[in-house]
Formats: C-alpha cells, sequence, structure tokens
C-alpha cells in the first residue's frame, strides 16, 4: 500500500512540523534554561563568597591582637580615613561590648560608619559573621564580623567591583541563553521537518 504523504495539503504539512518542533523544542529550551540558570548562580555565588576571603583573615587577626592586648587604635590603618562612598581599600572597625566605636580607618559622608547592632551581635567565638552591608544607598560592602574578648571587630570592602563581574557573567549568561534557544529552535525545526520524510524511506 502506497503512502499518500507527498499529497498532504502544505496547510496541514506546515501544522504538523509546527507541532512536531514544538514538541522537541520546548523539553530541551527548559533543560538550556536551567543550565544557563545553574552556570550563572555558581558564578555569581563564587564570585561572592571569594568577595569575603581578605575580610575573614582581616577581621580574625585583628581580633586575635585585641586579645593578646594591643590597643584597638593599632589595629586599623594609620592612613587618612577610606571613604566607603569611593574607595576600594578594605577598612576595620573596632566596636566595644556596648557597639560603640573604639577605632576605625573608615568614613562614610563625614562620619563614622557602623552597621545594625544585629549584624555585631550574630558573630560568635570562632564562628566570625559574614554580611552584605549597606550604609546607605550606593554603597554595598562584604563585611565579616569576628569577636575579641572586649567587644567584635568589623572587616570590610567595597562590592563594587565584584559586582561588575556579576553583572558582566549575567550578559554573558544571557546571551548565551539566547543563542542556544535559537540554535535548538532551528535544530528542532529542521528534525521535525525531516522526521516524515525519513519516516517515509
Amino acid at each position: 500500500m502506497s503512502n499518500n504523504s507527498g499529497n498532504e495539503p502544505a496547510g496541514l504539512m506546515a501544522s504538523g512540523v509546527i507541532r512536531r518542533a514544538a514538541a522537541i523544542f520546548l523539553p530541551l529550551a527548559v533543560l538550556a534554561t536551567l543550565t544557563c540558570g545553574l552556570i550563572y548562580a555558581e558564578v555569581q555565588q563564587d564570585q561572592r563568597s571569594g568577595a569575603n576571603d581578605p575580610q575573614f583573615q582581616l577581621a580574625e587577626d585583628a581580633a586575635a591582637r585585641l586579645n593578646a592586648g594591643v590597643s584597638p587604635g593599632s589595629v586599623v590603618d594609620s592612613s587618612p580615613g577610606i571613604d566607603l562612598a569611593t574607595s576600594l581599600a578594605p577598612f576595620v572597625i573596632v566596636f566595644d561590648t556596648s557597639h560603640s566605636v573604639l577605632a576605625t580607618d573608615a568614613t562614610l559622608d563625614g562620619g563614622q560608619p557602623a552597621p545594625p547592632a544585629g549584624v555585631l551581635d550574630a558573630a560568635r567565638p570562632g564562628s566570625p559573621n559574614a554580611v552584605t552591608w549597606q550604609p546607605r544607598d550606593g554603597v554595598r560592602i562584604a563585611a565579616v564580623v569576628a569577636t575579641w574578648n572586649g567587644g567584635t571587630v568589623l572587616a570590610g570592602r567595597s562590592l563594587r567591583r565584584v559586582e561588575d563581574r556579576e553583572s558582566n557573567a549575567e550578559l554573558i549568561a544571557g546571551a548565551g541563553w539566547l543563542a542556544m534557544l535559537g540554535a535548538l529552535a532551528a535544530a528542532s525545526v529542521a528534525a521535525a521537518w525531516l522526521w516524515p520524510k525519513a519516516r517515509t524511506r
């Protein structure tokens, strides 16, 4: 018995190709979206967590020195104040048990910045508290708080460069996702168009 698919009206054939292409494309598009999303999330988390590493060292070293008896002023930079609004340099703030600033090399809008009390209280001996601190709009800090016998010590630095890299990674992931969807759409249409032809052979 002969196959009459070659006599199928053009409209029905096009409709069948579109349905088959959609059936092929949709699960692949979901897989591509999840893959790009997971890759971006991994890159973003790696960059953000890595931004805390120098501050862990600064905070823990400062706490150890304070516990050894040095003065709070000796664990902060002796250079002029670091403006959190413009500088990328790391800074240190030493607090007493009542959250008062004992020493700092950080400034913001002409004053001495300090995080909410809960940020300091969340630190525990042997378990520093790492947070993203936003002292005001446009200023975001990767901060680590460690305890010492007389209070807490915070080490921080601007997230500006890290967030620039995160934005670049987002653009790359988005461009890659769109390119993958375009390639998958073209491949799905081609496969759907060839499928009935392959069946007649």
